[in-house]
């Protein structure tokens, strides 16, 4: 019987793909209505309001079982130059709220947190990068020591021992500002990234420390001024009344000590007896694979990082590289302890050529190695056996053969299908294939029975996203636990990545950026700085979308998705309803990213 089943649902795939399946079931609204038993609830203060940090961190906790409590937005949001500011009168989040929500959740009971420090101790990730103070206005008036507020809500979430925290940090990349805030220009980042890729004397062991790591700021290998190694790099920036080298370099010095010496207090304080149900998580922001200001820094924060006691005790706190996924990786990664995961195997296969290197200029390790840190982090061990399939698209290491890459990838996913085996594909090309390869997959793959999916992102998070949401789903398959609305949850984390990738960083968004910079002589980067239509953009992004968007959609509605792999059942799998899309947005009045609401129909089992 069992047999049989599989043979159905194998051909039901086949006939769907070809668009003669089951009748497409009509899109229900969205929001849905919360589920009869919403699940455990996580308190979550997002990095900042970007998708990748809200919704999509929504959608992967839902898939897992979690609801997610979060603040209102105008705490947690970032402001470019020229628009709205938030309630505090900034550009940036508002700490000194936040910091009452976290105790306000604790007080109601709430026992699972991932919290932002980033967010918390400097209002965002962007505000990070050019804080240089340590006072937060608190929301009943004065002010008060960040370092007092964090010892402060630390101790309050170690009280309980029952509480799981999730603590995100970052190291600040190799630029501290942000074309479109602070008035800073794309010359501005390019040439304060240039100084900080310059190569800095490389400390040993013993010398790593706070003291030490600052000097080296200003310190080549052989004693030289990085500041000169960069000055060629300043023709390139127009002197204004804005642009000052001593004022830039002296905001760069003071907001890097200023994190380096947070992030040091945070493990300061988790050392001491008393934060064993805390949990700490270092993302590496864009970097460089040389001997750079990033390298010292990097090395201080992972001497440390705790593990267990005893020879080989397990990592308790990482470092990894990516900011933008720290939450996904946060979400997966407590969904495994709280279910007592006890670690997969997967299958990872490279097509390209060139995983030995890093994906892009702002990766500090090659591929292969950032795979592997994200592998151990999940407890996935890699074996030419596995169920778990990781496929992964580098750059061509030889362009004149890239459709034989294409293909070969294409083939892989086919053969994936018809083992019904649970697949998660990376895109670490950097755009080096263009449009190709989504033509390519949307027309001769099933799109929708990968169980993640991730690229075209920056490149320094691709391999977490992926891998955090194909953890996650791989583990609720094996438990055989999933629910309806946890499916529906899933399919939007799916369906979000895919469409975003393929159809608007693909396709769309190069048209409005070409539509911005020559038609209208605008800044893509930020939509209030000269002011632009911000309507008449929106229009054509429904109308961009509207378009490249429903091939896309018609395979994700024409494909079969597994619902369960538990080794004690049967393989069991579920057809896709219908996919609408709807209430398009630009979340910070900028052409990088977008939002969407994803409404689904009904799944067919």
């Amino acid at each position: 019987m069992k047999r049989v089943k599989r043979l159905f649902a194998a051909a039901l795939a086949l006939v769907l793909l070809a668009g003669c399946g089951a009748q497409r079931t009509e899109p229900l609204p969205y929001p849905e209505p919360a589920a009869s038993e919403p699940g455990k609830t996580v308190a979550y203060v997002p990095l900042d309001d970007r998708p990748d940090n809200v919704e999509r961190v929504v959608y992967l906790a839902e898939s897992v079982g979690y609801a997610l409590a979060m603040p209102d937005r105008d705490l947690y949001r970032t402001a470019l130059d020229g628009q709205p500011l938030n309630e505090n009168g900034t550009q940036h989040g508002d700490m000194g709220r936040l910091y009452n929500w976290v105790l306000e959740q604790e007080e109601a009971g709430c026992d699972r947190y991932i919290l932002s420090l980033d967010q918390l101790l400097s209002g965002g990730l962007v505000a990070s990068r050019s804080a240089s103070g340590y006072d937060v206005e608190l929301s009943g008036g004065g002010t008060a020591q960040v370092y007092s507020l964090l010892e402060e809500l630390m101790t309050a979430l170690s009280a309980d021992k029952n509480n799981r925290v999730w603590l995100l940090d970052s190291v600040m990349r190799l630029a501290n500002v942000t074309v479109g805030y602070e008035g800073a220009r794309l010359e501005h980042y390019n040439w304060l990234r240039a100084f900080g890729a310059q190569p800095r004397e490389t400390l040993a062991e013993e010398h790593l420390t706070i003291k030490n790591v600052l000097e080296t700021y200003w310190r080549g290998p052989n004693g030289e001024d990085p500041y000169d190694g960069a000055a060629r790099q300043m023709d390139a920036v127009s002197a204004d009344d804005y642009y000052q080298p001593s004022r830039f370099i002296g905001q760069f010095i003071e907001s890097r000590e200023r994190k380096l010496r947070l992030s040091d207090e945070v493990q300061r304080i988790l050392a001491q007896p008393g934060y064993e149900n805390f949990r700490l998580l270092i993302g590496i922001d864009d970097s460089s694979l040389e001997d750079c200001i990033q390298k010292n820094e990097i090395a201080f924060l992972r001497r440390g990082l705790r593990t267990e006691e005893g020879e080989g005790g397990k990592q308790i706190d990482w470092l990894l590289s990516g900011v933008d996924d720290l939450a996904f990786k946060a979400v997966a990664r407590l969904y495994l302890d709280e279910t007592g995961w006890t670690g997969g195997r997967a299958c990872v296969q490279y097509f390209g050529g060139t995983e030995d290197r890093p994906a892009c200029e702002y990766d500090f390790q090659p591929l292969t190695e950032i795979m592997a840190e994200h592998l151990d982090f999940f407890d996935l061990r890699e074996s030419d056996g596995a169920d778990l399939q990781i496929l992964v698209l580098t750059q061509p290491q030889d362009p004149g053969q890239m459709d034989a890459y294409r293909k070969q990838l294409i083939g892989a996913l086919r053969d994936c299908r018809k083992a019904r085996r649970p697949t998660i594909l990376i895109d670490a090309s950097n755009g080096a294939f263009g449009t190709a390869v989504y033509e390519a997959l949307t027309k001769e793959t099933e799109l929708g029975y990968l169980i993640a999916y991730s690229g075209m992102l920056d490149m320094a998070i691709v391999t977490g996203t992926a891998l955090s949401h194909g953890a996650a789903r791989y583990a609720v398959l094996r438990s055989g636990d999933s629910t309806d609305a946890m499916d529906r949850a899933w399919a939007r984390t799916l369906a979000d990545s895919i469409l975003k990738d393929f159809c608007y960083k693909g396709v769309v968004r190069n048209d409005l950026l070409a539509y911005i910079r020559n038609g209208l002589g605008g800044d893509p980067n930020n939509f209030w700085s000269p002011a632009l239509d911000r309507e008449d953009l929106l229009a054509r992004l429904e109308e961009g979308m509207k378009k490249e968007t429903a091939k896309v959609l018609r395979n994700l509605e024409q494909s079969s998705f597994l619902s369960s792999t538990s080794p004690d059942a049967a393989i069991e799998e579920r057809h896709w309803g219908g996919v609408a899309l709807e209430n398009y947005r630009f979340p910070w009045d900028r052409a990088f990213e977008i939002g969407m609401d994803i409404r689904l129909g009904a799944f067919i089992d």
